[in-house]
């Protein structure tokens, strides 16, 4: 019986969510992930780090690229300013019924 049991890894995200992408949560984040979710909380000044984030929790690496991607993209002033790109932002969410 000791046989079929599969070993446990140490690092594994979370199991409670109905996603099928594993989601480390702020408390079990250790290592590389723990520092791309500081790195993200330096750069937006939220303390919580969003969903949407954690998913890429797997691949600290990739977050970091995709972090420095929508700071560059969405927050840098051109035709509209952040403050704009963020109501329409936030109205998009709030159509799609979305909490970010």
């Amino acid at each position: 019986m000791e046989q079929d049991k599969k070993p446990v890894m140490q690092d594994q995200p979370s199991t409670k969510q109905a996603t099928k992408i594993g989601i480390f949560e702020d408390h079990e984040a250790t290592g590389d992930t723990a520092a791309a979710y500081d790195f993200w909380r330096a750069g937006s000044g939220r303390r919580q780090v969003p969903g949407i984030i954690k998913c890429f929790g797997a691949r600290p690496d990739f977050l970091r690229q995709v972090v420095q991607f929508s700071n560059t993209v969405h927050f840098s002033e051109g035709h509209l300013n952040r403050r704009h790109k963020e109501m329409i932002a936030s109205y998009v969410s709030y159509l799609n019924r979305c909490p970010y």
